[in-house]
């Protein structure tokens, strides 16, 4: 059910344009687009302040200021003529429910991977990353995680619902292969036995980016990606 082409059940945090004015596609799965944008407005795993269920509604209204310039420098075409992209709005579930949440976004992102296309998804806390990666790993097969944060998110501590918890159950699930994930900008205290690559901040501010580049393409190597911060 729809009213006016939007969902009708859309949540009270929930806008209703699209990232970079994009057409909007609340049934994307048999559409022709490449590329699909989903917000996952859920802040229940945080262990701070909430708040970031807000996050889709604010990038998708800070991205208005940057549609208008079509030749993105220092590229020379607009990212629009060559990619069909649409913005199928906000994930919808039971506010409240984390767990129907994550099985919710797991299911809709299955369903867009098995018709062949390409997911960008806006949270919500960190934790919307794990039934993500359970969906790209049934697709694709173990993953190579390329990992940007300041916190390598790998803690043990008996939650199921956490976004600190991720990358301690993805390899535990068979997810993620940490021997081909890196983890980027890491300024806090971490396990240095889990495998993963760490370049901490110190390193990442003294190296060059195209330096940088080179080691992740080197430890990803010929692994599907997924690349999440």
């Amino acid at each position: 059910m729809s009213t006016l082409g939007h969902q009708y059940d859309n949540s009270l945090v929930s806008n209703a344009f699209g990232f970079l004015r994009l057409p909007m596609n609340f049934q994307p799965y048999d559409s022709d687009a490449d590329w699909v944008i989903t917000g996952v407005p859920f802040d229940m795993a945080t262990s701070g302040r909430a708040g970031g269920r807000h996050g889709p509604a604010a990038i998708r209204q800070v991205s208005t200021n940057l549609a208008w310039e079509h030749n993105r420098f220092p590229w020379n075409f607009d990212m629009r003529e060559r990619l069909n992209v649409v913005d199928c709005g906000d994930l919808v579930y039971a506010f409240g429910d984390a767990r129907e949440m994550s099985e919710k976004l797991q299911a809709h992102a299955e369903k867009l991977l098995a018709a062949g296309k390409r997911m960008l998804s806006f949270g919500g806390d960190h934790f919307v990353t794990l039934p993500l990666l359970r969906a790209h790993a049934k697709h694709f097969g173990k993953m190579a995680l390329v990992h940007f944060d300041a916190h390598t998110d790998t803690y043990a501590n008996g939650c199921e619902f956490d976004h600190g918890t991720m990358f301690y159950t993805a390899p535990k699930e068979g997810l993620i292969d940490p021997n081909h994930s890196v983890q980027i900008g890491i300024r806090t205290e971490f396990d240095k036995d889990n495998g993963f690559t760490v370049l901490d901040a110190c390193q990442v501010n003294d190296r060059s980016v195209d330096d940088i580049i080179a080691q992740v393409k080197q430890i990803v190597g010929d692994m599907p990606g997924l690349p999440d911060l």
